[in-house]
């Protein structure tokens, strides 16, 4: 069956981009201490994504990114997420080695739309993964109209041009 009008229109469901740039970043991270073999980080990331799928799937509301924000928040605090402990023992990694290979402070948010992420208490809030919110009215709004509308809203970004 092939349909002729594309894709659905109206917001975004799935979180697809969101949890790849999430996973993404903590794979990289511990891709760079390069104790981690790329096939571990492969069974890692499919874990991790399959995790926070799972987590994420009744707490994602792209009609209101920021519902729930605290709940699909990532977050090392001297102490381990359970989901990414839990992906990491997939491949053996014990909590002291993702303690050596993870920063100790750091908050992962993962929004619809929006994922950025914060290392250290006071660091400043750097933005992985940003898409433009569909516009309400499918009007003429061209990508340029749509990414400087979508610069204004989310408070969060202004803290980026504060950084120490």
């Amino acid at each position: 069956m092939s349909h002729r009008h594309g894709p659905r229109r109206g917001p975004r469901a799935d979180m697809v981009p969101e949890i790849a740039a999430a996973v993404g970043f903590v794979s990289s991270l511990l891709r760079t201490r390069g104790c981690v073999s790329e096939q571990q980080l492969q069974v890692f990331s499919g874990a991790l994504r399959e995790a926070l799928a799972e987590h994420y799937k009744h707490h994602w509301f792209p009609e209101k990114p920021f519902k729930g924000s605290g709940y699909r928040c990532i977050r090392i605090n001297h102490k381990m997420d359970p989901i990414i402990s839990k992906a990491a023992s997939q491949i053996g990694l014990s909590l002291p080695q993702l303690y050596q290979l993870l920063p100790s402070e750091l908050t992962l948010w993962v929004d619809p739309y929006e994922v950025s992420y914060r290392i250290g208490e006071d660091g400043s809030i750097c933005v992985l993964y940003e898409a433009t919110k569909p516009p309400s009215s499918y009007g003429i709004l061209t990508c340029k109209n749509q990414m400087m509308l979508g610069r204004t809203s989310p408070s969060k970004n202004y803290i980026m041009t504060v950084s120490s």
